[in-house]
């Protein structure tokens, strides 16, 4: 595809918004103030327009109008439009139910009615998370795929962390997405797998200053306007905690189950208990636990040192009543090709470190081919 290279800025696409006309008020949205967050990476466009909560639906056809005419300028190679919506009482976010007993950790906030999400020819989507930052998710989700991969199976591999994304430098790829037709974009390809990431489209010192019902449109977007071909599996490698995020995913997506990954200390299985309910209660099957940084093994005598503790998370899996998929050491080989972009599992598979790797993905595996299709949970709230 011949790209143009006519430069893009902020001021020619406020220049462009300036015609567009929200006829509920007659004023154009540059003037109306409602355009915010525009983003500039090469020719992909990202922005939001600012409304009310009660004017999602009314305010569509103004979002894709805005969106059409700014994916029309010379240079623009695509263009990710959203609504963010503010509460209509200042100062009152959505409140969610919450309990410290057993596994009642709070019904999650309702979102607009939308519908479920299903990507054409991916066969099953399945959700790597933890319940907090730090325990080496991203790792084990690129390993975890390409372990997959490595099985025989057509694997996609989508970074769903907005403000963190990780991947790009995980699977060594540079660049920035091509587009056939401006509208969907062509996944980044390494190591055999298909993978898609905001960190695609902007640069990796750029902070992502974006409110949460535009991190939704955006990841639904990385999900629906990309050209996955035919994916025996989407791994999804999910932010930590249980945000607006994993809401849509567990809300809106047919997920066929969960992998959730913890260390062995208690304040990291606090959180991961929490991950855990949350898909539970979105009825998101969870095909196990992982416990990440298990333990150190000593370069000289191979001896074991549990740092962090010991088996925490295999008794909690235990305790809850799902399976315990594996332990991973805390090793520098892992560590040092992650950070050089080239994973273990596609660089070394023969290692002792990819193995561990391959057989948690292997247990996956026959998880997944034991379900079929689900539909996408509806979600009551109770007050």
């Amino acid at each position: 595809m011949t790209q143009v290279s006519t430069p893009i800025t902020r001021e020619a696409i406020l220049g462009t918004l300036g015609h567009m006309i929200d006829p509920a008020t007659g004023i154009d949205v540059v003037s109306a103030g409602i355009v915010q967050g525009i983003v500039i990476r090469e020719g992909h466009i990202g922005f939001s327009l600012e409304i009310k909560p009660s004017e999602a639906e009314t305010k569509e056809p103004l979002r894709k109008a805005c969106e059409d005419a700014v994916r029309k300028m010379p240079g623009v190679l695509s263009v990710t439009a959203v609504l963010t919506a503010h509460s209509d009482q200042p100062g009152r976010a959505p409140a969610a139910k919450s309990s410290h007993a057993g596994h009642n950790h709070g019904t999650p906030p309702q979102s607009p009615k939308q519908g479920p999400l299903h990507i054409p020819g991916v066969k099953a989507i399945m959700a790597v998370a933890s319940g907090k930052g730090g325990v080496g998710k991203s790792t084990l989700a690129v390993n975890l795929a390409l372990g997959l991969s490595h099985l025989g199976l057509k694997v996609g591999l989508l970074d769903a962390d907005i403000y963190g994304p990780s991947l790009p430098r995980m699977m060594g790829i540079k660049g920035k997405p091509d587009s056939r037709d401006g509208k969907k974009l062509l996944p980044m390809e390494n190591y055999g797998l298909k993978c898609m990431s905001i960190g695609f489209l902007v640069d990796e010192e750029t902070p992502m200053i974006w409110r949460g019902p535009m991190v939704q449109s955006a990841l639904t977007q990385m999900m629906m306007d990309v050209e996955w071909g035919e994916l025996d599996v989407l791994v999804v490698d999910m932010p930590p905690g249980t945000g607006d995020a994993q809401l849509t995913m567990a809300q809106r997506v047919p997920l066929a189950g969960a992998v959730i990954v913890s260390t062995p200390q208690e304040i990291a299985l606090i959180d991961a208990r929490k991950g855990l309910a949350m898909f539970e209660k979105t009825h998101v099957p969870i095909f196990g636990i992982v416990e990440n940084m298990s333990y150190f093994i000593s370069p000289g005598s191979g001896e074991k040192s549990y740092i962090f503790g010991e088996g925490g998370a295999r008794a909690m899996a235990a305790r809850l009543g799902t399976e315990f998929l594996g332990e991973v050491p805390l090793h520098m080989n892992i560590r040092e090709t992650s950070d050089a972009g080239r994973p273990v599992v596609a660089t070394a598979p023969e290692s002792d470190e990819a193995k561990i790797y391959i057989e948690i993905a292997s247990r996956v595996a026959a998880k997944l081919a034991g379900k079929s299709a689900r539909k996408a949970p509806s979600i009551s709230i109770e007050d």
